[in-house]
């Protein structure tokens, strides 16, 4: 069974239906749709993806500020824990099957309490989104992010030690680009996971977290190694195309965050990440470009004749 990909939505604030035309249009088989519960009418979503016979892969958290599973104040925290609960009824209503969660808020960079006191909090928050998201029929995977954008989780061993401690179905998401920085062997990262039974998710952009071929992973050796441990299930782009602002800028269209018609909490999430307001005709140029790239090794070694190759 082949590899599908879906893309996330979370960079680019507009229409959904926008969103999902376009992937439509170039080729993707389904979304990872942002986690903002409030912000989507399910029946108009579902609708959408089967009007462009598409289906919902899952959703991921949006840790802005608020949102902290882990957080000092149990109050926050208890809040968190209803928003990743929100999320997951957005997931089943649109028939989704996952939902990937990074547990403190993006861009935290100081600690509320002692290692062992946050490990407890992250526990006991996300053992009680794990048993609903059970009983939802939606399975949880834990994302770590490289250390610019948390200090909490970064690495796959971390992840799954954490997804151990939570237990039930409670897995992990792997990200290539974070990978890349954190990991000393992004291989034998993908291959613990899966032999262990918790590989949930996997996310895609290139080491500078531009669409897939505009940067230096090695995506046959990448997608190779998915297929060689059996993971069948959706890649999700994920890139995020950087503002230029020097004289030799190739993207000068690119317009600030202020300019991507996002609430304040999302311009501020965009412009953390380095990106801003980015034009359509670029956008859907790099959507196609990078699933034309995935596309391009999927099945490769598996099309090349028996005795082929050097």
């Amino acid at each position: 069974m082949a590899l599908k990909v879906a893309m996330h939505n979370w960079m680019r604030p507009e229409p959904i239906g926008t969103t999902i035309e376009r992937l439509a249009r170039a080729g993707y088989d389904g979304i990872e749709i942002a986690g903002e519960p409030a912000v989507y009418d399910v029946g108009e979503v579902r609708a959408l993806l089967e009007q462009h016979g598409l289906e919902c892969w899952g959703s991921v958290t949006i840790m802005v500020g608020g949102r902290d599973l882990l957080h000092e104040d149990k109050y926050v925290r208890i809040g968190s824990i209803q928003y990743c609960k929100d999320t997951i009824d957005l997931i089943v209503g649109l028939g989704g099957k996952m939902l990937t969660v990074v547990p403190s808020t993006v861009g935290k960079i100081v600690p509320m309490g002692s290692p062992e006191d946050e490990w407890q909090w992250a526990i006991k928050s996300l053992k009680e989104v794990n048993a609903y998201a059970e009983d939802k029929g939606v399975r949880l995977a834990l994302e770590p992010l490289n250390r610019f954008e948390t200090y909490f989780l970064n690495r796959h061993d971390q992840a799954l030690a954490l997804a151990e401690d939570v237990g039930g179905t409670c897995g992990v998401c792997l990200d290539i680009f974070h990978m890349n920085i954190e990991e000393s062997d992004w291989e034998e990262a993908l291959r613990t996971a899966a032999s262990a039974g918790k590989l949930v998710d996997v996310h895609v952009a290139d080491n500078n977290r531009m669409p897939c071929g505009q940067g230096a992973i090695d995506w046959a050796k990448f997608i190779g190694t998915l297929e060689e441990i059996g993971y069948d299930d959706y890649l999700t782009v994920e890139f995020v195309v950087a503002l230029d602002r020097s004289r030799i800028s190739q993207r000068t269209e690119i317009a600030d965050a202020s300019e991507a018609d996002a609430s304040v909490g999302l311009e501020q999430f965009l412009r953390d990440h380095g990106t801003g307001a980015v034009p359509d005709a670029l956008y859907d140029r790099f959507v196609k470009e990078s699933i034309d790239e995935l596309r391009r090794h999927i099945g490769a070694r598996q099309a090349t004749p028996a005795g082929a190759g050097g």
